[in-house]
């Protein structure tokens, strides 16, 4: 019997994202690489499906050095036009320029003495204490998200708006919106007062 997903299941990556990652908190963030692929792949993702740019993940980490963001942030005008040809990530100017410039605010930050981690665990909403009934219950965005947003802008980051910001949160376990009756929710689930 296949597991209930709140959303993958029907096909194999999606799935494995769904049960193995997604909601899950973010292992390497000492160099903060993971964070900062996370929320690249987020901006990418903007005006289109989660499936598409998780079926070019691995060509997003090839094109920007596995998301090491000194050689992102090496990368110039040539490297641009170079990815603007390769069909392994989305091709779209402002988005292959904004995870370049989102590598170098980052290393901004690092310089200041400030980690993206940080920034990101104080604009990250209380955790629920029971399951969305449905995805119609989770937020698209909220106070926090929209702080963050203002907050990366400020710092020199694009594509990081609330909605972009909120789902940034969701991939990274900051928050958790498996929907009641998802497999991973299950354990979690208690039923508001009426």
């Amino acid at each position: 019997m296949d597991k209930v997903r709140c959303f993958g299941s029907g096909d194999a990556l999606y799935a494995a994202y769904h049960d193995e990652e997604w909601a899950r908190p973010v292992d390497d963030t000492a160099d903060e690489a993971g964070l900062l692929e996370r929320l690249c792949l987020e901006g990418a993702q903007a005006g289109l499906s989660w499936i598409t740019i998780l079926r070019k993940r691995e060509g997003y980490r090839e094109a920007f050095h596995g998301f090491d963001p000194e050689k992102i942030a090496a990368m110039g005008p040539d490297d641009v036009e170079r990815l603007l040809g390769n069909p392994g990530i989305v091709r779209n100017r402002q988005k292959i320029e904004a995870t370049i410039g989102n590598a170098r605010a980052l290393l901004a930050m690092h310089e200041q003495g400030e980690r993206l981690a940080d920034v990101i665990a104080a604009h990250t909403p209380e955790p629920r204490d029971h399951a969305p009934l449905t995805f119609a219950d989770v937020p698209a965005q909220t106070p926090e998200s929209v702080a963050l947003s203002k907050e990366l802008k400020k710092r020199g980051f694009r594509f990081v708006g609330p909605t972009t910001l909120y789902a940034t949160l969701q991939a990274i376990g900051a928050v958790d919106d498996h929907i009641h009756g998802c497999w991973l929710a299950k354990d979690r689930v208690a039923q508001a007062a009426p």
